[in-house]
């Protein structure tokens, strides 16, 4: 994972990673946070998850990833529409990767 962070934060402008160290340290985060919050924010935004049939997902996958960059020094997004964006091209890279993995 903390090779999708780092390289998704290379591919994206609103994002910046100062180093691997610090996208290893985000991406620790980003899975604590994940185990954590994620399922009580699952839970309690049930109804309008259940209306946008599942997009409000991406919003929660959004304020995740901008709650990790307050946390971590030297992973700094830009915003909202960034961190949505940074979001979707992490799963993306991450799929990928685990695809070259594979073989």
């Amino acid at each position: 994972m903390a090779l999708a962070v780092f390289i998704s934060a290379k591919i994206i402008p609103g994002v910046e990673v100062d180093s691997f160290f610090v996208a290893f340290i985000a991406a620790l985060v980003l899975g604590i946070i994940n185990v954590l919050l994620k399922p009580i924010l699952l839970i309690l935004t049930l109804p309008i998850n259940i209306l946008t049939l599942g997009l409000f997902t991406l919003v929660i996958n959004a304020f995740l990833v901008l709650l990790a960059s307050k946390w971590v020094d030297g992973f700094m997004v830009n915003g909202f529409w960034w961190a949505l964006i940074f979001s979707l091209v992490m799963s993306i890279v991450q799929s990928a990767l685990h695809q070259v993995g594979k073989k």
